[in-house]
């Protein structure tokens, strides 16, 4: 797909799925607007968070809170910007006061967050936190064992990430952050020069 073809079919995409979750989730109502993402449809990265947050929710563009101050700020530091990226939540709708959001919930907004990897086809997904990696990896993962380590999904590179929100509660946790980062630009390159890159990721990473 072009750019252009990409952009309509998300487009197409978010009206599509705004009434599904509509006719099957209570989520939606008492917010403002649905949040489906942000970026550009032709980025190598695709980066996952959970959910839209109050300012998320006012603006309709996720991450535009202190999380996503502090995420363009990880971004900068490999030499990036939001420009050149997708940014998406698992969940599109903001959970009542930013609670968690249930099982349930997610299998609802699944489809949406689905067909949105298979339109942009990142080179490499960045999860967010515990609930887009799971979504992503399933199941059965710790992030404080496996963050900045490459994995491979459904013939995908995903990176499993803190959350930045996590860093601005944990200072301690904001290092590290930056530092799983520095090792993004590398696992692109390799992505792009080899079909099975995860061999030599183990060795240069």
């Amino acid at each position: 797909m072009t750019v252009k073809t990409k952009a309509q079919a998300l487009r197409a995409l978010n009206e599509e799925q705004l009434a599904v979750v509509i006719a099957n989730s209570k989520l939606h109502e008492g917010t403002k607007q649905a949040v489906p993402g942000d970026g550009n449809p032709e980025a190598d990265i695709l980066i996952i968070g959970e959910a839209p947050g109050k300012k998320e929710d006012e603006l309709g563009v996720p991450f535009v809170g202190a999380a996503g101050k502090l995420l363009a700020s990880l971004l900068e530091s490999i030499g990036m910007k939001r420009e050149d990226i997708f940014i998406a939540n698992v969940i599109k709708h903001r959970p009542p006061d930013n609670r968690d959001p249930l099982p349930e919930e997610i299998e609802v907004y699944r489809p949406w967050l689905e067909k949105q990897i298979e339109i942009i086809d990142p080179k490499i997904i960045i999860t967010l936190g515990r609930f887009s990696m799971d979504f992503i990896l399933g199941s059965g993962f710790v992030i404080s064992q496996i963050h900045g380590q490459p994995k491979r999904k459904n013939g995908r590179v995903v990176v499993p990430l803190y959350h930045p929100a996590a860093a601005l509660y944990s200072g301690n946790l904001r290092p590290v952050l930056f530092e799983d980062f520095k090792k993004i630009p590398k696992i692109i390159e390799l992505v792009k020069q080899s079909q099975k890159p995860m061999e030599r990721q183990q060795n240069l990473l």
